[in-house]
């Protein structure tokens, strides 16, 4: 069954007959909000907010140890979707303004204001922020803001191997936003190279239909790619909803994992669904494109660069035998197994040497081919120049364009 988030509301005002007034008199509930907290200055308001977040603050405008212009300011600063109403004994229309400039969104005389003002506002309120949240989780993964960019980044730095920013964010984010109510989690990848929308036209469109699907998580990456989390009692619509957009655009694409309980567990399934891709997108296959042993093989490879496999290792690891495997290999990839070895370990140099600032050795030994020595002499074989010509020849490249 579909549950409504109740709204918080905080109500500052040093008159104690006011607060009691507006927790008692209003109908709350008809509005789908909920008093949590009430004050008697701007300085106790705003601890109020920092500790319940509310969604509408109702403030006083004159009120000791801090103003309510100030709490305003403080509060749109931190939370710039916040609703504010300003409260005041007398028309001081100096005060409305510098609100209104803040983003205030009703100014009221606490001496003449009638219910229905008051009531028209919260409806308002109401729908505004029941429109936000059916399409919130995936409005917010459109290019140009600035939140979803920097997870976005955040992602593509760690499963690069660039640095680990997003494992701390991963777990900020499993125990506050991405709790879901300790529930098990599934994670998908969704890919819609070659569709005619997007994944964010997709999901987007999808929440306005269907709010439950509102409570899985994005993660921007790319216009052609995201991951979404989703809690299990969300599974079976997650999956509708794809197998019901695959009916429509074939080319839609989706893998996932799961259960999964904790931030590690999350993490390490993020890892292995972007493996998974990036093998399909480096050979332009699937696993269903190859026998199984092979796609394991394969990966073996792929997960595992720096390791030098002999066919007998990795016939070994997935099952078959060595003469076997060779046959195999050859029919399913087209290259016997020792060239594509070279060819892998050619693209991973390729890669390191444009796109990072390693060392010559570090290189070597990330591709598995011994020292640094070794590493230059066989590149030079392999592409008829040196690492560093390249390397120099690709940053020139690039100071170009």
């Amino acid at each position: 069954m579909e549950t409504t988030k109740t709204i918080k509301v905080i109500i500052a005002d040093d008159e104690s007959i006011v607060r009691k007034g507006l927790r008692s008199t209003v109908p709350w509930d008809k509005y789908g909000m909920e008093v949590v907290a009430d004050a008697p200055n701007g300085r106790k308001a705003w601890e109020a907010f920092l500790e319940h977040r509310p969604q509408v603050v109702i403030t006083d405008i004159v009120m000791p140890e801090m103003d309510g212009i100030e709490l305003s300011r403080r509060v749109k600063e931190a939370a710039p979707d916040t609703r504010i109403i300003l409260l005041s004994c007398h028309r001081d229309f100096e005060y409305a303004q510098q609100g209104i400039k803040l983003g205030a969104a009703g100014y009221l005389l606490k001496t003449a204001f009638e219910d229905e003002e008051l009531e028209g506002m919260l409806a308002k309120f109401q729908h505004d922020l029941a429109m936000t949240a059916s399409a919130s989780a995936f409005t917010q993964a459109a290019p140009g803001k600035d939140e979803d960019e920097r997870l976005g980044t955040l992602l593509y730095a760690w499963l690069n191997g660039h640095n680990d920013k997003f494992v701390e964010e991963m777990k900020k984010r499993t125990r506050e936003v991405w709790s879901f109510h300790g529930e098990s989690v599934y994670v998908y990848l969704i890919k819609t190279s070659g569709c005619e929308a997007s994944w964010l036209e997709l999901l987007k469109e999808s929440a306005l239909e269907d709010r439950q699907l509102c409570e899985g998580a994005i993660i921007p990456y790319g216009e052609e790619r995201c991951y979404y989390i989703v809690p299990e009692s969300l599974l079976s619509a997650a999956e509708g909803l794809l197998v019901e957009r695959k009916s429509e655009s074939a080319k839609l694409q989706w893998a996932r994992r799961g259960p999964l309980t904790s931030a590690e567990e999350r993490l390490e399934a993020l890892a292995a669904l972007h493996k998974a891709s990036e093998l399909e997108k480096a050979y332009g296959v699937t696993a269903a494109d190859w026998p199984d042993p092979i796609w394991k093989a394969v990966k073996l490879l792929h997960d595992n660069p720096s390791a030098d496999w002999s066919v007998s290792d990795v016939a070994g690891q997935v099952g078959l035998s060595r003469s076997h495997f060779s046959i195999l290999f050859k029919k399913a990839v087209g290259d016997s197994f020792v060239a594509f070895q070279y060819k892998r370990k050619l693209k991973l140099a390729y890669g390191l040497l444009k796109d990072t600032n390693l060392t010559m050795q570090d290189i070597a030994e990330r591709t598995g081919l011994g020292d640094s020595k070794y590493f230059s002499k066989w590149f030079k074989r392999c592409t008829g120049q040196t690492p560093s010509h390249y390397r120099a020849q690709q940053k020139d490249d690039t100071f170009r364009t």
